[in-house]
């Protein structure tokens, strides 16, 4: 059908371990409070990199929430993560905005968005 799913902020609240275990996910997301101080941290330096890990061990995509810096999207990079999402990519926009947005990148496909 083509639908994937991520579990979000993986390591914290409902998102745990046992989580992976009963359900099939294609992608872990590293909640951002992880990311926030892993480059100053080594403990949680260490955790993420074990989900970096656990994802690629399970199959998962990784994805990074929380990306504010270079330094961290590169370091999280060479880790093996290979998504990342936060605002040293982009800030949050409206659904509006969004459209736009990818109008200006796919004019031609424009038509084919929907309101």
């Amino acid at each position: 059908m083509g639908v994937h799913v991520a579990i979000d902020d993986f390591g914290t609240g409902y998102s745990s371990l046992s989580q992976l275990s009963r359900l099939r996910f294609d992608k872990l997301k590293i909640d951002r409070s992880f990311v926030a101080s892993f480059e100053g941290d080594e403990r949680q330096a260490k955790i993420i990199r074990a989900m970096i890990g656990l994802g690629r061990g399970l199959g998962m995509k990784t994805i990074a929430e929380g990306i504010e810096v270079a330094s961290q999207a590169e370091t999280l990079r060479l880790l093996g993560c290979q998504q990342g999402q936060g605002f040293l990519f982009g800030r949050a926009v409206t659904s509006e905005q969004a459209l736009a947005m990818l109008a200006a990148a796919w004019p031609e496909r424009e038509s084919g968005l929907a309101s």
